[in-house]
């Protein structure tokens, strides 16, 4: 996918003689490798570099900061996700929402990253921006009111998926055992309908559960997210809000 070009590094000294040879897209290949394998507490500027074998300074000779790297993994992430521009509009938002899943998917450690450096990204994806737009406007957004809808539809592509894929607590083990226990202990004279349900949500419900969606994928909720998500455009289509 285009973007912009990043603000050119402001390099804290050139790589060592000795350093290993570097590029852009092998450091941002091997942070995203690291996130993947080890999760976000182990990234840092500093274990990609170990990684690499070379010195921090090597990679800020190629990345202004953390902030821009980040934005980068974001960019590699992301990729392939806007779709082709002959769909409807309706049909263009639930492939856009689909493959940013998919995407995340791929990358479920990435997800926190995204859902917090998206709306910030120093580097910005002119594809993805331009595509939401262009199909909102196709759909008959205008002027105060296609801001909104863009802002939507980006919180809304990336809220479900980035809650699905939530970190896994590091005491998952623990958690799971008090889950388990959970329904036994709910009164129900006070909440009938979780004491009905709680058995089966166990595991498989937002709050209620101690995986994620890399483990246990919410397909039928996506599915209905994305649904009542497109149909609440199109009645706010039908009957704007003054």
């Amino acid at each position: 996918m285009a973007k912009t070009t990043t603000p050119g590094a402001r390099g804290r000294g050139r790589p060592q003689n000795d350093a290993p040879e570097l590029s852009k897209a092998q450091i941002v290949e091997t942070a995203l490798r690291l996130i993947d394998e080890d999760g976000l507490q182990s990234f840092s500027i500093r274990s990609v570099a170990k990684a690499l074998g070379c010195y921090p300074t090597a990679i800020y000779w190629y990345t202004p900061s953390r902030h821009f790297l980040i934005a980068e993994i974001v960019t590699v992430v992301l990729r392939n996700v806007v779709p082709t521009s002959d769909l409807v509009w309706q049909d263009w938002l639930r492939t856009l929402f689909t493959r940013y899943r998919e995407a995340i998917a791929r990358h479920p450690n990435a997800a926190p990253l995204i859902g917090v450096n998206l709306v910030s990204n120093a580097s910005v994806d002119v594809d993805l921006v331009e595509g939401i737009l262009s199909k909102l406007h196709e759909a008959g957004f205008r002027d105060e009111a296609l801001i909104d809808a863009y802002n939507a539809v980006i919180g809304g592509m990336v809220g479900f998926t980035t809650q699905e894929f939530a970190m896994v607590p590091p005491d998952a083990a623990d958690l799971e055992g008090y889950l388990t226990g959970f329904p036994a202990g709910i009164d129900a004279a006070r909440h009938p309908m979780l004491a009905q349900m709680a058995g089966p949500m166990m595991g498989r419900a937002f709050i209620l559960r101690w995986q994620n969606g890399a483990t246990r994928p919410m397909d039928g909720a996506f599915a209905i997210y994305v649904e009542a998500f497109v149909a609440g455009l199109e009645a706010q289509l039908a009957s704007p809000i003054a």
